[in-house]
């Protein structure tokens, strides 16, 4: 349905004020067609408030997306920053391992609020909580309300993680 409302609204160009229409509407839009209201960090920055599971995950559409953002956002050497995680909203969910581990803890909130993981993605999360170089410190220092911030990742976690955060 989306795909369809993207053509009927598209039909005579791209509209001015596409910023108020629905943030899922621009996951059927490229940036080089967003180009002509905005910037592609505002397309980005908009596509990462939609709702991407309306597209599959592994999906070639969702990938491409992925990887025109990182073009875009010019991110360096599959380290992420702060700005740039907000930026990329729900697509920080997927990120490959190699961008969770380069990243540190940067990601680490971001990613608790994901539906699933890869196993590439997983054992990235555990390595870097385990590595306790985050902002939440090693899981021996965890409070509750650490573990509620991330409680998203709990199912990743293995035993020798859980068994260090205090009850």
């Amino acid at each position: 349905q989306l795909s369809c409302l993207v053509k009927v609204v598209t039909l005579h160009g791209i509209p001015k004020d596409l910023d108020s229409y629905p943030k899922d509407l621009l996951l059927f839009l490229s940036p080089s067609d967003y180009a002509a209201t905005g910037s592609c960090r505002e397309y980005f920055a908009n596509i990462g408030k939609a709702n991407l599971d309306v597209l599959q995950r592994e999906s070639s559409q969702r990938k491409e997306l992925l990887l025109e953002a990182l073009a875009c956002l010019k991110i360096p050497g599959m380290q992420v920053n702060e700005e740039d995680a907000e930026i990329l909203g729900g697509l920080v969910c997927d990120l490959g391992g190699e961008y969770i581990r380069n990243s540190g803890g940067t990601l680490l909130k971001r990613l608790s609020q994901c539906e699933s993981f890869l196993p590439d993605q997983e054992e990235a999360i555990r390595r870097v909580i385990s590595s306790g170089n985050t902002t939440f410190g090693p899981p021996a220092t965890w409070s509750a309300f650490t573990f509620n911030e991330l409680s998203g990742l709990i199912p990743v976690l293995d035993h020798s993680v859980l068994q260090k955060i205090p009850k």
